[in-house]
């Protein structure tokens, strides 16, 4: 069997269609349409069905795609070893992760990591998006999400509590809030999709209602939502992450609502990348590292 042919294969069917495909490849629209047709005499068989806007794999098509791409990683996994023999780990891992828990966990996890693999290289974005990922444009990426996205490969880093919380002085002059619905007469400071929530949830049972708290202070910048939490402005309503260290301090309190009355808010720690692309040993090696580091923080 032709493995040019079949490697063309993964290339127009993961890029979505011929002109993609041929774009990537370097090589003209005609000229990738031309060896398909030409593999697929070969083989006997169609492979894909055009249509006007999308190739279509046949289930023959999908079959030998998921053998190439196995043999495509394989040889590539043999060509890295050959050229790592005798040499110290080595490579360039591109990887996104969360603005907040990046910055506030995972810097000090890349900074070890960069000690222990002095030859690997990092090129970490601080983001909230998944388009990166999607594009190719990252390694893999880790985010924060209720579900998992059906097209990528999930690997749950741990869940992320919310906490309600508040400085001693704020509680003095404002009281221990005991349900969320008394967080209407608090002044609340928290991220603009947890207002977005809290605005849309109603409390559950037989006296169900809207419980439409509007908070004072909304912004995706957590760091700058513990400044705020800090200073006395309101009462927080912040991931757990962020405020560990403040109320083990006692600089502040944590409020003691129902565990059920948070726990709509409940998101996890996804580290995700897709399917289809070679990881290298440098990528496989930093993966295995925030897994481990995620379980020992979750210990």
């Amino acid at each position: 069997m032709d493995l040019n042919g079949l490697s063309l294969l993964v290339d127009i069917i993961e890029a979505g269609n011929l002109s993609r495909a041929a774009a990537q490849l370097g090589m003209s629209r005609a000229n990738v349409s031309k060896r398909l047709n030409h593999f697929e005499r070969q083989i006997g068989a169609e492979l894909l069905r055009r249509t006007t806007r999308q190739l279509e794999p046949t289930e023959l098509g999908w079959q030998l795609y998921e053998h190439a791409r196995a043999i495509r990683h394989e040889v590539m996994a043999a060509q890295e070893s050959v050229e790592s023999l005798g040499k110290r780990l080595s490579g360039t891992v591109r990887l996104s992760v969360p603005s907040g828990f990046g910055q506030h966990t995972m810097s000090a996890w890349f900074i070890e990591f960069m000690n222990l693999y002095p030859a690997i290289t990092l090129n970490v974005v601080f983001d909230n998006d998944i388009d990166d990922l999607i594009k190719g444009a990252v390694d893999f990426s880790v985010r924060v999400m209720g579900d998992a996205p059906t097209n990528a490969v999930a690997c749950s880093l741990g869940d992320v509590e919310y906490v309600a919380c508040a400085t001693p002085d704020l509680v003095r002059t404002c009281g221990m809030p005991q349900t969320l619905e008394q967080f209407k007469d608090l002044p609340l400071i928290t991220s603009e999709l947890t207002g977005q929530k809290l605005h849309a949830a109603g409390r559950p049972g037989p006296a169900s209602r809207q419980l439409d708290i509007r908070p004072r202070l909304m912004s995706a910048n957590f760091f700058f939502l513990r400044d705020a939490i800090l200073q006395g402005l309101g009462v927080g309503l912040v991931p757990h992450y962020m405020v560990d260290q403040d109320l083990a301090t006692g600089a502040l309190l944590r409020l003691p609502l129902p565990a059920e009355d948070l726990s709509f808010l409940r998101t996890t720690m996804y580290l995700l990348y897709m399917p289809a692309r070679y990881q290298t040993r440098a990528v496989v090696t930093l993966i295995a590292f925030l897994q481990d580091r995620a379980a020992r923080r979750g210990t």
